[in-house]
């Protein structure tokens, strides 16, 4: 399945950690970035969605690709709270910027997951440099499709022309945690 590239909408971030700002599109605008959605109490972002996105900031930053975490809770809020996360966050080393999905009241999805229209977590979704969502993939995708995804973004002219971008992932998934992501409820 193919889709056309859209234009990435802003998101919503209620608190940043390991900036010393808040981070927007605009001023992103002329970069790649590397949005990474995830939950940590969630099996598969933990093993796979956080390391690689770190991965990526500690190898392509020199490169201009900009990588953007971005705790959405869906589930166990109780447990998920900013403070929780910033020693998640510690103890796991992570160095790039994380930003707190805004929960929105009345509504079990916060408002950059919905705007994202993201199925669960781990997501990953790889943004041009014009602003246009090129990769959108819940789920656990490899380091080599990533890196092929991201190589090609880079050798883009800038402003890019949006194309096609290829989504995968896990279809028909019914919710619940396993080793490869948490999926929202149905």
């Amino acid at each position: 399945m193919t889709i056309q590239s859209t234009p990435a909408p802003d998101w919503r971030v209620g608190q940043w950690f390991n900036t010393d700002r808040p981070l927007d599109l605009a001023g992103l605008r002329g970069r790649v970035v590397m949005l990474h959605a995830f939950q940590m109490l969630c099996p598969g972002c933990v093993s796979h969605g956080v390391p690689q996105a770190e991965r990526v900031h500690r190898q392509y930053a020199q490169e201009g690709v900009v990588v953007i975490g971005l705790h959405t809770v869906f589930e166990h809020h109780a447990a998920m709270t900013p403070l929780a996360l910033e020693a998640f966050l510690h103890e796991y080393r992570i160095t790039h910027p994380v930003g707190v999905d805004v929960t929105v009241p009345g509504r079990t999805v916060p408002a950059t997951m919905q705007a994202y229209a993201m199925r669960g977590t781990p997501t990953l979704i790889l943004i041009d440099r014009a602003g246009h969502i090129r990769f959108h993939e819940f789920g656990r995708p490899e380091d080599l499709r990533v890196g092929l995804a991201l190589g090609r973004l880079l050798a883009e002219p800038w402003p890019a022309t949006p194309a096609v971008a290829s989504p995968g992932g896990k279809d028909g998934a019914a919710g619940g945690c396993d080793e490869t992501g948490c999926a929202l409820p149905e």
